[in-house]
């Protein structure tokens, strides 16, 4: 569990940190953007649904808790304003108010995440399941850069930047440990608080893909993204 605490914070920090020092813009991070929600979709219908659905005693409860995550992360999205998705929002300097939302609508969702990596599996041995672990780092990755690109806005790197930065990398390993050492919350709940983010998982993946093309133009290139993703999913979990 220490590997995955520690390969969650450094992935996401390092990817907030590319801000400062790497010059990235919003036009160079779309395909990996569309990648990343490719992967992030095909895990959650090929790992996550299926093992939810095989250990839950009430299939038709699970059902619920996923539609529930989905309108849920509709609504983090007031808060977050999309950046969990690769949204962008430089124009100048920000509020207060604005970070603190930035900061509470994605730390709540990265908590959420963090728990998902403490299941046991049907299929997977606790803490086995890299798939997902990837899936999250793939996700966290470019919401890491929206968020300090939003919170920078073309200036430097604040003390408050720093603190933002940090924060939201230490959620999903805090996820992670409070869900597995901490609450030690029954199977069954667990199962509940896994659909519940599937359904937020559904819901950023597929706001990716009708983002990318606002004009709903048919892009040979987001699809060919699209299937590689989708095939690294597939290749991950199933050890090609």
């Amino acid at each position: 569990m220490i590997l995955i605490f520690i390969t969650l914070f450094f992935f996401t920090f390092l990817s907030g940190l590319s801000v400062k020092y790497l010059g990235i813009t919003s036009s160079n991070i779309k395909n990996p953007l569309i990648f990343a929600g490719s992967f992030l979709f095909s895990i959650t219908i090929i790992h996550i649904l299926p093992e939810v659905f095989t250990l839950a005693e009430d299939p038709l409860v699970i059902g619920l808790w996923i539609l529930g995550g989905f309108f849920f992360q509709q609504f983090l999205e007031h808060l977050t304003a999309g950046v969990e998705h690769g949204h962008f929002h430089s124009h100048g300097e920000l509020s207060s108010s604005f970070k603190a939302s930035l900061l509470v609508g994605l730390t709540i969702h990265s908590l959420l995440e963090g728990a998902l990596l403490t299941h046991d599996s049907p299929f997977h041995e606790k803490h086995e399941s890299y798939s997902l672990l990837l899936g999250i780092i793939l996700h966290k990755m470019p919401a890491a850069f929206a968020l300090m690109a939003t919170v920078v806005g073309g200036g430097k790197f604040k003390t408050s930047s720093w603190v933002i930065l940090i924060l939201f990398s230490l959620a999903s390993p805090l996820g992670l440990l409070l869900s597995d050492q901490i609450l030690s919350l029954s199977d069954q709940t667990l199962l509940y608080l896994f659909g519940f983010v599937s359904g937020s998982f559904l819901h950023i993946s597929t706001t990716i893909f009708v983002e990318s093309s606002p004009e709903h133009r048919f892009a040979w290139k987001k699809i060919l993204i699209s299937l590689f993703g989708a095939l690294m999913a597939i290749a991950v979990e199933f050890g090609i």
